[in-house]
């Protein structure tokens, strides 16, 4: 009898064992989980940062172009200009430390004007800049449908409300200077996220027509902004608010998002950085026109 107890003793000890196995194993894995997780959040915030220093490397740069020209540039220009549907981001190469893009441009376009139609198909068109690049990005260049290489911004000027309005400081013509924004530059945005289309035909830094001219959606875009394009015949008219977007989805064009979790960055005209979330819909066209005289907190 003696060894049969010693064997069941035996089979006891042997499965508090596994039974201990099983909950290491559990709390091993939950660990995992959070250790990921903690890892996850914290790539996530050092890309927001980077994301953010870049914004504010921009938004230095429009004030040393205001400082130079006395307003900040027009976000595009379709009219009497030399430098037609050039965009904010080409104009403000020199303070970006690329004078070399911004003297290849005046090259191109001394060579080769664009027609009232078209944007010029210079070698600058498909040349990426890395201070528009979200650090997120998946891509920052790609071919249009038509077989057009060209070079994206995940930064876009903030036009106002929408095109039609242009109630912001970067819209098509415009030359707004600091003494325009009486709604008070901190409470005001000129800069915003939003990743090119799938299509590759909007998101062009260098230069682009944009909806009917007006450059919307292409380098600047409205905070409440209407779909006024014939190439988006599947978007409801309007109007697009900041929200969740995805990249397979020509709609979320339309509106500001990033590839941030729950938000996106923008820079305001005092030049500071904030991500807002995207509850901030509700205030995002007040924050984008320069003399509205909304009342509101900013996030």
């Amino acid at each position: 009898m003696a060894p049969q107890k010693a064997k069941h003793k035996c089979v006891s000890r042997l499965g508090i064992t596994l039974l201990e196995l099983l909950v290491v194993i559990s709390i091993i894995t939950v660990l995992c989980g959070l250790l990921l997780s903690g890892i996850q959040n914290v790539r996530s915030a050092a890309t927001r940062s980077d994301c953010q220093n870049r914004m504010r490397q921009i938004g230095l740069a429009l004030h040393q172009y205001h400082y130079s020209n006395l307003s900040f540039p027009a976000g595009v220009t379709n009219r009497n200009d030399p430098y037609l549907y050039l965009s904010w981001n080409a104009r403000i190469l020199p303070y970006l430390e690329r004078n070399d893009l911004w003297q290849q441009t005046v090259q191109n376009y001394a060579k080769s004007p664009l027609t009232l139609l078209n944007p010029p198909y210079h070698v600058t068109l498909s040349t990426p800049v890395e201070a528009y690049r979200c650090p997120n990005a998946d891509r920052m260049t790609g071919k249009t449908p038509e077989g057009v290489d060209v070079a994206f911004t995940w930064y876009l000027g903030v036009l106002g409300s929408d095109a039609t309005l242009a109630n912001g400081v970067l819209y098509a013509n415009s030359k707004v200077r600091l003494t325009d924004i009486s709604d008070g530059t901190s409470q005001t945005i000129f800069v915003g996220e939003r990743p090119p289309s799938p299509d590759s035909r909007w998101g062009w830094w260098y230069a682009g027509v944009g909806q009917n001219g007006t450059g919307s959606g292409d380098m600047i875009l409205g905070a409440a902004e209407y779909n006024n394009s014939f190439r988006l015949p599947e978007c409801t008219h309007g109007p697009h608010l900041f929200k969740q977007g995805k990249l397979d989805n020509m709609c979320d064009t339309l509106h500001f998002w990033s590839l941030h979790p729950g938000g996106a960055n923008f820079t305001f005209v005092d030049g500071s950085v904030k991500f807002l979330t995207y509850s901030a819909n509700k205030i995002l066209s007040a924050l984008s026109t320069r003399a509205g005289g909304e009342s509101f907190d900013v996030p």
